[in-house]
């Protein structure tokens, strides 16, 4: 019954012009402070948006498109105003990312030291729109979290450019500063090397796909169809510079030692048995890794991400680490003959030493790499960061001993999970396991820690896996409302509150009807 109430509540209060609908200042994620005052601004086709500074507007570019979509109406980019006005204005005394957001009857001031911070105080305006109106209030606003993250895998399932910009949009909307891209997998390498043609000729096209659930010892269908794609380095530095517009750092992920067997079927040589191999055409984890014993492994990663860094200006390099098998290391001479020559005592410290010795080349050229919580198997470098997926655990014991960390762990933050406790009925073909809206909000990154370990969490991340999330549609359907949960962990922890969450969340779906986003139902139908 409650889940029904919240249902009701949030359909009577997206009637247009409803009295609910003015109730009340309603931003996600939740802002630091909020003052209410009387009246609104009625936005007109006077209205201009008005930027003194050059930087702002693209800014200001980005606003005027977004109340285009939400009223019809056509803002002009000026440097002067004409009557009523939004104004965009950089002022000394903010932090990086604050903003300060204030309206009255006369127009709308956003105020900050830098452009991201004017940029989050355009989201949070955008939110107050309501039938060409926007509340008078003044709104102060701060993250908590210095990193908040999103990662989408193109590996399993590809997305072109324009869609993967739209994926961009959907982080700028929710604040998010971090766009984690998934390039390289056992199903699919996605990023043009030029030194490695065969990477993309070969590595980017596996024959078929598995159709439904894999099983083990039974029975499997393949759709008998070629599936590829990849993006070339023009794409990249495209799609980069559309997140830098925006304000989000674009973070490069090529996965090692393990979930590479895209990359051994073009380069047979760089595995322990030599092949042949072919691109996987199911889910999984191939037991077909890099090999650790040959210097040309090394050679080849080294080569790699020379063109990733020269195309991705994050400070961070994500390596995986992840679901690493190490069957393929017991029987490998190459591979034993390294571990006695390191002194290495088992295949974890094999593993270890392959972190650790590309962590210090990626250093060396100023960057820095961040694993997921495997590379703290066999011990780990305290420079790397953790980003910790198997629960809370690991990021527990790397914040502890001294590691940066980054809270995403599957039961709060993996998005390819159903929305639903009942998937079978509400949703098409995917993966059982049970993430709901409110368990997403339940993320706490402090938990079991204390000063100084809370000082090692930089923030948090929400991961889509997309084995069965194949076009855009569905990424939007999986990834919203939640993003909107894990978005105010980060950037609101400190003022947490589930209930008036939910009363502040249909402004932010009234923006996702405006722009045409496909967002999950079940949290305004009550059922989870």
């Amino acid at each position: 019954m409650k889940y029904l109430a919240l249902s009701l509540l949030f359909l009577w209060s997206i009637v247009p012009g409803s009295a609910a609908e003015r109730d009340g200042i309603r931003i996600v994620p939740r802002p630091a402070a909020v003052e209410e005052l009387p009246g609104s601004f009625r936005l007109t086709s006077r209205m201009r948006i008005v930027v003194g500074d050059e930087r702002l507007r693209s800014i200001a570019e980005i606003l005027a498109r977004a109340v285009e979509t939400q009223t019809g109406l056509s803002p002009v980019v000026a440097a002067e105003p004409d009557g009523p006005a939004v104004t965009l204005r950089l002022d000394p005394g903010f932090e990086t990312e604050e903003y300060r957001l204030e309206v009255t009857k006369r127009g709308a001031v956003v105020s900050a030291s830098t452009p991201q911070g004017v940029l989050h105080g355009v989201r949070s305006l955008q939110q107050l729109i309501a039938d060409g109106e926007v509340p008078a209030c003044i709104v102060r606003d701060k993250p908590c979290f210095a990193y908040r993250g999103a990662m989408l895998d193109v590996c399993r399932h590809f997305f072109p450019v324009e869609e993967v910009k739209t994926f961009i949009d959907l982080l700028s909307l929710h604040k998010i500063n971090r766009f984690h891209w998934h390039l390289t997998d056992d199903q699919g390498w996605r990023i043009e090397i030029r030194k490695y043609p065969l990477l993309t000729r070969i590595g980017s096209r596996r024959s078929e796909t598995l159709v439904g659930y894999y099983r083990k010892n039974g029975d499997n269908t393949y759709d008998g169809t070629p599936y590829g794609g990849y993006y070339t380095q023009d794409d990249i530095r495209e799609i980069v510079r559309y997140a830098a517009e925006r304000h989000i750092e674009v973070i490069p992920e090529i996965e090692m030692p393990g979930h590479g067997l895209a990359a051994l079927a073009a380069y047979p040589y760089l595995g322990c048995t030599g092949g042949p191999y072919e691109v996987w055409t199911r889910w999984g984890v191939s037991e077909d890794v890099y090999c650790a014993g040959k210097e040309s492994t090394f050679r080849f990663v080294e080569d790699v991400l020379a063109e990733v860094m020269e195309l991705f200006p994050s400070k961070l390099i994500h390596i995986g680490g992840d679901e690493c098998p190490k069957g393929r290391w017991k029987k490998c001479p190459l591979c034993q003959r390294r571990m006695r020559e390191e002194g290495l005592k088992n295949e974890f410290e094999l593993q270890s030493y392959f972190v650790r010795r590309v962590e210090r080349w990626v250093q060396s050229h100023g960057r820095e790499i961040v694993g997921w919580d495997e590379i703290l198997q066999g011990g780990v470098s305290k420079t790397a960061t953790v980003m910790s997926w198997n629960g809370t655990g690991p990021g527990i014991k790397a914040a502890r001993q001294g590691n940066p960390v980054i809270m995403t762990p599957k039961w709060y933050c993996y998005f390819d999970y159903s929305q639903t406790s009942d998937p079978e009925r509400y949703e098409p073909l995917g993966n059982t396991r049970y993430v709901s809206v409110r368990q997403a909000y339940r993320l706490d990154p402090y938990d079991q820690l204390r000063l100084p370990e809370r000082e090692r969490i930089m923030g948090v991340q929400c991961n889509l896996w997309t084995e069965y999330v194949a076009d855009m549609k569905r990424v939007q359907h999986m990834v919203l409302p939640r993003m909107a949960a894990l978005a105010e962990v980060g950037w609101a922890y400190d003022r947490k509150d589930y209930d008036d969450f939910v009363r502040r969340i249909p402004a932010l779906v009234s923006v996702y009807r405006a722009e045409g986003y496909h967002f999950a139902p079940y949290l305004f139908d009550g059922i989870e």
